[in-house]
Formats: structure tokens, C-alpha cells, sequence
């Protein structure tokens, strides 16, 4: 089959696509999925160029070592092609969105992360656990729904860690990022007020998307909106505003963190944390129920996909200089 390998940390030069790589073979209890399309993420490039790691056995977006080489790709949209022991036969060309967090092989891990400890959507065929490939039900194109995944369901869990509540005000940073904009979306979704963070050429695109106030992100936070003025800030670029998200949060407010895009050394006055009874979420492992939800919230139709740009996945260096260059809105989509 086509798929790109990631042979070890570094540069561009690391992916290498190949059109001989052996087709996956389901095991019990898995399904192989022909996969339609596959969306670029940031995880994909920090775990290219080693970002996660904070020693050389912790290279990999779980914490632990990656082992090349690996076929990367978190989010995947297709239909199962077959199926392995224990599966029923059944499913066979149900068309499916992949949860991309899966079933840990290793003893106290979380999780696994489909792309980096085990191989992903950049290729023709995945197998995945039969649980991880989740039917849906929607008009939307492959290209639409393989937008969703990691991007949605990243952006659903922080608003469930944080409890946003209807009528609550929330400060979204990287708002026409691929999570940030989701975060936009999910927000309103709740009935909350949203005040989102973006360079200014991508403003009118993201208040389409359901934002009330705009702030460019060179904006004082604290001289736009004032001390202890917002219920939830949700963090997908860390860096030196971290100080300010804070700041503008009120007493017993709640921050969930994502990302670090601009930084992920950031400084933190402690007295600012426990004087104000501030709750801080880190997030990554979705909350039970959280990928499920988001299968209904598509099929209802209550979000909508905001893709940039596609590109055939034999340029994949070229989608992610894309990607990398930050001049889009939503997501890019590879194409097997």
C-alpha cells in the first residue's frame, strides 16, 4: 500500500512515502479500514521533530519512546475493508471515524495514540481496535469528517474538564487553529459567551464561527477585558500571555491547557493561583463519553467542519509547510 514513514526524528527529510509498505493485517478484536481521508495535526510535526521529549526515552506524545519507523496520522475517516477474530462480519464496509486514543499495550500507560505508538492514518489501510472505529451516519465528505477527531474531540474534553456552563464567559487562545476553532464551535455550542483570540486577517472567519468578541493576539488582555472579568480560559498556545490568562480569570475560575504552540515554558506567580482559588486542567486523555458525544454532535448537524485545504498525501511535506506557515483557518486534509 501507499503510506508515508516516519524514519526518525527531525527535518522533512524524515518522511519518506513509500508505495510498497505491507497492507496491516487485523488482529482479534480489530478492524482494518480503508482510509479516505487523514487531517495534519500539530502533534504530527512536534512528534517528527522529537517537541515532547524531555529526555531521549520520552520522545513520544504519550511520554515514551517512539519506534520507527512509524506511520503517522491521528485522524482518520473510511470503512472497514475486514475484519479480524471476534469481529462481526457485519461491519464490512461500515464507514467509520477513528478514535484516535487507543486501548494502552503497555502496563500503567494511559493510553496509546494512533500515529505514535501505534501506526496511523497516513496511509491507505489502518487497523485499529473494532471499538476505536466508531460508525457515523452523515452527508458530510470524508475530507469533512476526517477534520473532526483529534481537533474536536481535544476541544470537547477541555470544556468538559472546565465545566463551561451556559451563560459563562470563555477566552479561547488560537482561535483559527484547528482546536481553536473547534473550541469556538463547542463553546456556543453550550450556550457560553466566547471571546477569541486570532491574528487579525482570520478575525471575520472566526466570529463566523460563533465568537462574540475578537482580540488580536498582540492584545493586552488584561487592558482589553479587565481583571477577574472571565469565567474559563481555554489554552492551546501557552507562552508569555500565560500570565494575563490568569490574571483575567475570576476567582474560582477554571484554565485548561491544550497546547503550547508559542512556548510551553511559561511563568506562574503561585499567589495568583491560590489566592484566587484558580482550577487548572491539563488535557489530553478524553473523559468517557467525550468521542461519543462528538459522533452525535456531527450527526445532528450542531458543528461544522472548517476545513483550509487538501492535498494528496504523497505531498505531505508540503501540506505541513502549509500547516506550519499558520495563514489558515480549520484544518488541512491528506488524501490517500
Amino acid at each position: 500500500m501507499k503510506a508515508v514513514l516516519l524514519r526518525g526524528h527531525g527535518s522533512f527529510e524524515q518522511l519518506e512515502y513509500r508505495d510498497d509498505v505491507p497492507v496491516p493485517s487485523p488482529g482479534a478484536g480489530e478492524v482494518l479500514i480503508r482510509v479516505a481521508a487523514a487531517a495534519v495535526n500539530n502533534t504530527d510535526i512536534n512528534t517528527r521533530i522529537g517537541w515532547y521529549a524531555k529526555s531521549a526515552a520520552d520522545s513520544g506524545w504519550s511520554g515514551r519512546a517512539l519506534h520507527f519507523p512509524r506511520i503517522q496520522g491521528m485522524d482518520a475517516c473510511g470503512r472497514i475493508a475486514a475484519v479480524g477474530a471476534g469481529v462481526d462480519p457485519k461491519r464490512t464496509d461500515a464507514r467509520v471515524l477513528v478514535d484516535p486514543l487507543l486501548p494502552s499495550r503497555t502496563s500503567g500507560a494511559l493510553c496509546d495514540y494512533l500515529g505514535s505508538e501505534r501506526d496511523g492514518a497516513f496511509a491507505e489501510f489502518l487497523a485499529v481496535p473494532a471499538e476505536n472505529a466508531c460508525d457515523i451516519s452523515s452527508d458530510l465528505t470524508d475530507i469533512e469528517l476526517a477534520s473532526f477527531p483529534c481537533a474536536y474531540g481535544t476541544a470537547e474534553n477541555m470544556l468538559e474538564r472546565a465545566q463551561l456552563r451556559a451563560g459563562e464567559s470563555v477566552l479561547v487562545t488560537g482561535a483559527s487553529g484547528g482546536v481553536g476553532s473547534a473550541l469556538v464551535q463547542l463553546a456556543r455550542r453550550r450556550g457560553a459567551s466566547v471571546i477569541a483570540i486570532a491574528g487579525r486577517s482570520k478575525a471575520t472567519a472566526v466570529q463566523a464561527l460563533g465568537a462574540a468578541t475578537i482580540l488580536d493576539r498582540e492584545s493586552d488582555l488584561i487592558a482589553q477585558l479587565g481583571r477577574e472579568s472571565v469565567d474559563v480560559a481555554v489554552d492551546v498556545t501557552g507562552g508569555g500571555k500565560f500570565p494575563q490568562l490568569l490574571e483575567v480569570l475570576k476567582r474560582r475560575g477554571r484554565y485548561a491547557v491544550a497546547g503550547a504552540v508559542a512556548g510551553p515554558i511559561v511563568e506562574l506567580d503561585l499567589r495568583t493561583l491560590y489566592l484566587k482559588d484558580l482550577r487548572l486542567f491539563g488535557c489530553t486523555v478524553l473523559e468517557p463519553g467525550v468521542f461519543q458525544r462528538l459522533i452525535g454532535y456531527i450527526e445532528r448537524g450542531e458543528i461544522k467542519p472548517l476545513v483550509s485545504a487538501t492535498y494528496p498525501l504523497s505531498e505531505i511535506v508540503a501540506a505541513q509547510k502549509d500547516f506550519l506557515a499558520r495563514t489558515h483557518v480549520g484544518k488541512i486534509v491528506l488524501i490517500p
